[in-house]
């Protein structure tokens, strides 16, 4: 599942190791999934060798699959197994993207599955098709690989409960990874399904038409989701459908800024008169200046220079008492953020997201010109939007 947007809910991430110089984060939902897998496919044993074995019409032997607490150990190894089929799917999509020339920030697993964080602005559907397809691709020739290695261990495997074992793992992954092929072919944005028909309308309108069709197309099937994993008492569905209703709904806005702030540049909308402070100004003092200018954040010039900048949220991290005896320096961010005039707004507004800022100061060369706002930003949409 290829979901880009959700940014919030990657906090609570952790560098495991990198692949192809992608960074592959584990969030910390996967280490709960993989006991509940362990446990469900663990305490259903039994009733999954019977499925299998009618299914791909092989006989599995249970002398290792059944006794004490095998079953849930070989339900954790299943569990882990499947998800190195989301990891080898993500993958495939982040070495098209790659090639296609789109910059791949990282790929993280979580309880739903893998999510690749890519810098892509406004998606050019000629590169979404194949990218948004050969993830499922990549899941149905894991699937079919699978399944052949289960004849293969049931026809060459002389051992009866290790052929048994064998058959067990090479079916249950077979299975699921020829299901991860078809779920993730559901038109349902922003998974695989919902990109590429989003890359099919997008040849025959605007993008941004294209994709408020799919993103509501993708809202359908969440409810949808949502319905069933109520009825069958299902919360995996009810995650999927929260997750997909969500992703639908900040791709569509995220495409929708894009077009609407697609010709307008920082410079355009920057305020010009800036109020700023010294680094030797008091806190306190800064703090009587969002009072009465209704500003949050300032920028901290020294000689002419921008070193750093103050906010609310600078000053909520220092205790009151601790604020009296301090000045702009002892709490201001130094690592400013800034933009040149030229910048596109929707940088801005995207700088703005990722790092949770509400300001950026407009920067020509080494001296402050302006100052923009989420605020500003808003506005401007507003006005687009009539």
């Amino acid at each position: 599942m290829m979901v880009k947007k959700i940014l919030i809910f990657m906090n609570g991430s952790f560098k495991i190791g990198s692949l192809f110089g992608i960074p592959i984060l584990l969030h910390w939902t996967f280490l709960v999934i993989i006991p509940l897998f362990a446990w469900i496919i663990g305490s259903q044993i039994t009733l999954t060798v019977e499925l299998l074995s009618g299914l791909f019409r092989v006989p599995i032997d249970t002398t290792y699959l059944t006794p004490g607490w095998n079953p849930y150990f070989l339900g954790a190894f299943v569990a882990l197994g499947l998800f190195g089929g989301v990891l080898v799917h993500e993958i495939a999509h982040c070495l098209v993207a790659k090639r296609k020339g789109v910059p791949i920030n990282s790929i993280t697993l979580l309880i739903f599955g893998g999510v690749s964080s890519m810098d892509e602005s406004v998606p050019d559907p000629k590169v979404e098709l194949p990218m948004a397809l050969v993830g499922p691709l990549t899941s149905l020739a894991v699937g079919l690989i699978s399944t052949a290695l289960l004849y293969i261990a049931s026809e060459f495997v002389s051992d009866p409960p290790l052929s048994g074992l064998l058959v067990f793992i090479f079916a249950y992954l077979g299975l699921l990874n020829i299901f991860l092929f078809g779920f993730n072919l559901l038109p349902a944005f922003p998974m695989d399904g919902g990109r590429v028909l989003r890359a099919y309308l997008a040849g025959r309108m605007p993008l941004h038409r294209a994709t408020r069709i799919a993103a509501d197309v993708g809202k359908v099937f969440a409810v949808i989701f949502g319905i069933l994993g109520l009825i069958f008492f299902s919360p995996v569905l009810i995650l999927i459908a929260f997750f997909i209703y969500i992703g639908a709904g900040q791709e569509s806005t995220a495409i929708k800024y894009n077009f609407l702030l697609k010709d307008v540049n920082m410079g355009d909308i920057m305020a010009h008169t800036v109020m700023t402070v010294s680094p030797t100004t008091p806190v306190r003092e800064v703090i009587d200046l969002m009072y009465t200018t209704k500003h949050l954040g300032f920028p901290v010039i020294d000689r002419g220079f921008v070193v750093g900048i103050i906010t609310l949220a600078d000053v909520h991290k220092i205790p009151p008492l601790d604020r009296e005896a301090m000045q702009a320096r002892d709490i201001m961010t130094r690592e400013v953020i800034t933009l040149p005039p030229q910048s596109p707004v929707i940088e801005g507004l995207r700088l703005m997201s990722r790092y949770n800022i509400g300001r950026i100061p407009v920067m020509d060369q080494d001296r402050l010109v302006g100052l923009v706002t989420r605020t500003d930003i808003l506005k401007v949409i507003e006005l687009k939007e009539t």
